[in-house]
């Protein structure tokens, strides 16, 4: 994307993030064709118990993201991402900071996040920082009518 040095700090995003924040996370692999990043924007957005940031590069380029949100016990992080070029430069690090330090300041003391699988460099980050597996199995079922529907 760019090589431009990054701003000192993340800004919360806007809903004119999005085009931008659907291209890194299709370059990062976070995309899914059957979740358009424009739900979950809006819906971050939206919530009191979530937030969404980007960082981005001195020419106004969004180089990294992360959500996070809460349940009131648990805070979760989810799209952590970095440009490509800009990975492993301590960008996923201040992001990871920022998403911990939101769900901080909301009482949150739990903090989890998920991973697939076979994203073995993302889990080896992640435990880097901190984070350990917790034996445990994640179930998911669609209940309501997809945003886009509503």
């Amino acid at each position: 994307m760019t090589s431009t040095p990054a701003k000192p700090a993340s800004r919360t995003a806007t809903l004119d993030d999005i085009a931008a924040l659907t291209t890194l996370w299709q370059e990062t692999g976070l995309y899914r064709p059957y979740n358009p990043p424009e739900w979950d924007v809006r819906f971050a957005l939206d919530s009191k118990e979530a937030t969404l940031f980007v960082w981005e590069d001195n020419s106004d380029n969004i180089i990294g993201s992360i959500m996070a949100g809460h349940d009131g016990h648990r805070g979760w992080i989810y799209y952590m991402a970095v440009t490509p070029n800009l990975q492993k430069s301590g960008l996923g690090r201040k992001l990871m900071e920022t998403g911990e330090n939101w769900l901080r300041d909301q009482g949150v003391w739990r903090m989890q996040l998920m991973v697939r699988a076979d994203n073995h460099a993302m889990q080896d980050f992640y435990r880097h920082l901190g984070y350990r597996a917790c034996d445990v199995t994640v179930l998911q079922k669609d209940i309501n009518t997809p945003p886009a529907e509503r």
